[in-house]
């Protein structure tokens, strides 16, 4: 099985940006803790990270010529606003799993709204790094259902 990780806009910052929101943990590190479940998961993972909206419209816009069976993603703020990213996630014919660190839902009005999420099978949000370890596992078994039914 074969999993992309997305990260958005300002995670390359993960780390340095708002430690009381997201914690001091890097993204590299944030990719050593999801490629250390992916195996115990039997899982192979890609990571990109971009902080350019067409970028990561491209990026996604390969993912059905490639052997990927389903997609985390944290988009950043594009979560609030990029129907660009919403569109292109929306192509896709296989399970996509929202993920933030922090609570969105317990912070700044614009933050509360994810337009991403209705073209996702769930979000998980506010467990800090746990939130995509649980996405990881949540995007696996649904490929898993997938491949079976």
């Amino acid at each position: 099985m074969h999993i992309l990780t997305l990260h958005g806009v300002n995670l390359n910052m993960s780390g340095r940006r708002d430690p009381a929101h997201y914690g001091n943990i890097t993204l590299e590190a944030i990719n050593a803790r999801l490629a250390s479940l992916a195996g115990e998961l039997g899982a192979s993972l890609d990571f990109f990270q971009t902080n350019h909206e067409g970028a990561m419209v491209e990026r996604i816009h390969r993912i059905p010529e490639e052997s990927v069976n389903g997609v985390i993603i944290n988009a950043g703020a594009w979560t609030h606003y990029s129907y660009a990213i919403t569109d292109a996630l929306a192509i896709l014919d296989l399970p996509v799993v929202e993920v933030h660190m922090s609570n969105i839902h317990a912070r700044e009005d614009f933050r509360r709204h994810s337009v991403l999420s209705g073209v996702c099978a769930g979000s998980i949000a506010g467990f800090g790094v746990a939130s995509y370890l649980l996405g990881l596992r949540a995007v696996c078994s649904l490929a898993a259902e997938s491949k079976a039914g």
